[in-house]
């Protein structure tokens, strides 16, 4: 019999995503300017704290959006996005498991 070390309510496979996803040094600190807002980032926001082109900042919401760690609302043309911080504390709570 195969023990887990997945302990809450995330599965193998959500934990994987995000770990995948948050491999990526520029979308882990995208991921952290979007949380330091508090609420919502907007994507004209972003696009200034990073030199990076539109397409490429909309490739790192897209991964963090398909691992579950942000929402994506859109209003007309402008995008903004936040932090789903009860998968953050997820994954948060799967990583201190393993030290167990």
């Amino acid at each position: 019999m195969k023990t887990s070390i997945y302990h809450g309510d995330m599965d193998r496979r959500s934990f994987t995503r995000i770990s995948k996803a948050l491999a990526d040094p520029r979308r882990y600190e995208i991921l952290r300017r979007i949380a330091a807002s508090g609420s919502e980032a907007s994507c004209v926001m972003l696009k200034g704290k990073f030199p990076i082109t539109p397409a490429t900042l909309s490739h790192h919401l897209k991964e963090l959006s398909n691992a579950g760690l942000i929402e994506i609302r859109r209003n007309s043309k402008f995008m903004y996005v936040e932090l789903r911080r009860d998968t953050w504390k997820q994954y948060l709570k799967e990583l201190r498991s393993l030290s167990e």
